[in-house]
Order: C-alpha cells, then structure tokens, then sequence
C-alpha cells in the first residue's frame, strides 16, 4: 500500500513538474508580443511617436539585460520554484500597470512584465535540468512549444479578443492575467509538495563558485543567443508597421506573425530532441542563418508578396535559433547550477543587444523610408550570428 502510495504521488509530481514548465514559458513570450497586433489603438489612445512605440517592446528586453545575472545569483538564496513564484507575482502586477490607460502605467507596467519574465527565462533551464536530467530535449520542446503557442496566439487573436472583451487593447493585453494566476496556483502546489527538492537545489547553487563571464564558450553562447533575439524583436515590435507601409491592413500582420509564431511550435519541440542526440550543431546553424538571410533579401526585393511563405521561412529560423539558444544552456553545462548561471549571463548580454534592435531599425527607417537599411542591419546580424554561433555549436562545455 505505502509503494502504491509513493507511486501515485510520484506520478502526480512529475504531472506538477510538468505544467510548471508548460505555463511559466506561457508567460515568457505572450505579454510582449500581444502588443503589436494592437500597437496603433494604443498609440491613438495614448498619443505615443515612434520612439515610445518602440520601447514597448525595447523596456522589457533591456530589463532582461539588467537583471539576468542578478536573477540567477539570487537563485542561491530563494531557490528555484519560489523564484518563478516570484516572477508570477511581478508579471501579474506589471499585466494590470499596464491596461490601466495611463502613459506612466504602460511604461511601468512594461518594466515590471520585464523583469516577471526575466526571471521565468532565467531560471527555467536549471528547473528542467534539475527535474528532468534524463528528458532534457523533450522539455526544452515543450518549454519551447508552450511559449510559442500562447505567442502564436497572441499574434493572431489579440484583435479579436479586444472585440471579444469589449475592452478593446486593454481586453488584448489584460487577458494574459489568466495564463499567470494558473501559473501561479500549480507553482503553489509545487511548492508544498517538492519541499525536499527544492531544498538540495538551494544548497547546490549557494555552494557553486564557478565564474561565467571567464569562459569563452558562455560568450559564444550569450552572443548567438542575443543576436538571435534582436532578430526577432525587430520582426516583432516592426512588422505590423512595415507591412503597413507595403499596403497590408493591421489585422492582416496580425496574422502574419500567427503563421510566424505557429510554424515555430512543431520546429521548437524537434529541434531540441534532435539537437540533443547531435555530435555538434553546426549543420542547424548553417541552415538557420541561411533561412534568416533569405528572409531579409525576401523582404527587400518582394516587399509584402508571398509575405505567408516568408513568415514560414521566418518561423523555422527562429525556431531553431531560440531551441538552440535554450538548449545550450543544459547541454553546454555539466550541472544545473551552471545551467542556471549561463542562462543568467547569456539572458544579459543578449538581451541587452537586443534591445537595440528595434530602436535602430525604426532609426534606420526614418533615413530610408523604403525599410531597406533596416533589413540590410538585419543581413548584418545573421552573419555575425553565424560566426558565435558555429563557435556555440562545437562540443565544447563552458567549464571546459
């Protein structure tokens, strides 16, 4: 009777691990991407110009910079669970700042998201690792797939859902409140039923003493992984803009990032499996920025035509980046303190490079209204991504 006991609490643990990755990476993307599809009735409401725009989507990136590092040295002293308990907390308090209508709330509100979802990035890798050694790329797949379906539809139905509520863009940013008080109540749950684990991980990190930002592989790593999201956050805060200007409606590139963020969740979830079995990943690399640079020519020459194709092509480039990016956090580690302290570094250095994406490809618009020198800044990424990144795919651990 005990065995059947430990047995069935052991199922329901692993159940409780499992939705714990699945509805903190839920809030990881969402809350930042749900504010493009809508960014012209905030702008009308709040009468922001192109600078304020863009630092809806550049606060919550430079947060990440600032704060990754202080996010996984605080790891030691709260431990893993109750730091993403935490980061619910904050991202709750940032979702309501930011649909209270004011111009003060929405920048608050942006900064307080931030640091919420800096925490989730951060600490994430190292609760998979720690919870799931033997299943890391499946749960780098799931984490990946989770984050980028409720991204997904973000994109597609953040229109809508305004509609729907009744409450406009504050009904299309306010929903996300839902996806973090489930978050935050099977995070509760994890909490009184794994105490002992969650213990050996706090006196595991309070113990490691390992210097990051003195191994030339972590700086690979950070590098690939920020130039990979200044990719993305340029797409994502620009798109609806530029598409506007090659004659789409707003809803329309509303839909365009949803094919974008769809087709990243079956590429998301098999990279990291077949990632994971590779010698190196240097083949991914080569194809992934192959695909990015082919997305950037797309646009200069085709402007909006087969603007679905390439949203297909955007989408398994930056599923594969993000995957990797991810998935080298665990596999480039030897523990989940490490995993958690490159995690810290590379959501740092990289966030904090990507966080002047989007301002100077608006910047880059203002001198060429064509778009052009904005994605030709793009092409210039992609190939010093390229470079880091063959670096970050060698079989080489940053302890090494």
């Amino acid at each position: 009777m005990k065995n059947e006991v430990r047995k069935n609490a052991s199922y329901f643990l692993l159940a409780i691990n499992v939705l714990v990755v699945v509805l903190i990476s839920s809030n990881l993307r969402s809350p930042i991407v749900a504010v493009a599809p809508v960014l012209n009735e905030v702008r009308d409401a709040l009468k922001l110009d192109n600078f304020q725009v863009s630092m809806l989507t550049s606060i919550p990136l430079f947060m990440f910079a600032i704060c990754s590092v202080m996010v996984s040295r605080f790891s030691s002293k709260f431990g893993i669970s109750k730091l993403l308990l935490y980061s619910l907390i904050i991202l709750s308090f940032g979702l309501f700042l930011r649909i209270t209508g004011t111009l003060s709330g929405l920048f608050l509100g942006s900064l307080f998201i931030g640091l919420g979802i800096c925490i989730g990035n951060v600490v994430t890798p190292g609760y998979v690792k720690n919870n799931f050694p033997k299943q890391i790329g499946l749960m780098t797949g799931i984490f990946a797939v989770s984050m980028n379906l409720t991204a997904a539809l973000a994109s597609g139905f953040s229109v809508r859902i305004g509609e729907w509520t009744g409450f406009g863009w504050r009904g299309s940013l306010g929903i996300w409140l839902v996806i973090a008080a489930l978050g935050f109540l099977v995070l509760v749950t994890e909490l009184l039923f794994n105490r002992k684990n969650r213990d050996q991980v706090k006196v595991a990190l309070s113990t490691s003493g390992f210097n990051m930002f003195r191994s030339a592989q972590a700086w690979n790593i950070s590098i690939f992984m920020g130039l990979q999201s200044l990719f993305y956050y340029c797409l994502v805060a620009w798109l609806p803009s530029f598409l506007a200007d090659y004659h789409m409606q707003g809803e329309s590139s509303g839909w365009v990032l949803f094919v974008i963020q769809i087709t990243m969740i079956p590429v998301t979830f098999c990279c990291p499996i077949i990632a994971s079995k590779m010698k190196d990943q240097k083949g991914m690399i080569v194809l992934v920025c192959t695909l990015m640079l082919v997305s950037t020519l797309m646009f200069v020459v085709l402007k909006s035509e087969l603007i679905y194709l390439n949203a297909v092509i955007i989408g398994i480039a930056n599923g594969l980046s993000f995957s990797l990016s991810i998935l080298f956090f665990s596999t480039r580690t030897k523990s989940s303190i490490n995993a958690v302290k490159i995690s810290g570094m590379a959501q740092s250095v990289g966030y904090l490079i990507a966080a002047f994406g989007p301002p100077v490809f608006g910047k880059l618009h203002d001198w060429d209204i064509s778009w052009n020198a904005s994605f030709y800044f793009l092409s210039t990424a992609v190939l010093l991504m390229f470079y880091f990144g063959m670096k970050a795919a060698r079989n080489k651990h940053v302890e090494d």
